[in-house]
């Protein structure tokens, strides 16, 4: 039961961080600071955790 606990709060927090990233992108784009530094780290962090969440659903784990 543990392991599973530690899944659903991992899942949790990779799609709560995923959502945050992507508003604060947003709000860097809305600015014209596409080009920065920190643009580009949600931007190489958002392809990470859009893998991992296709992995979850590649294993059926997610819908």
């Amino acid at each position: 039961m543990e392991r599973l606990e530690a899944f659903e709060k991992m899942l949790s927090d990779i799609r709560k961080r995923a959502e945050y990233e992507s508003e604060q992108m947003e709000k860097l784009k809305a600015a014209g600071k596409d080009k920065s530094a920190t643009y580009r780290q949600y931007f190489g962090n958002r392809m990470l955790y859009q893998m991992m969440l296709e992995k979850y659903r590649e294993y059926g784990l997610i819908e």
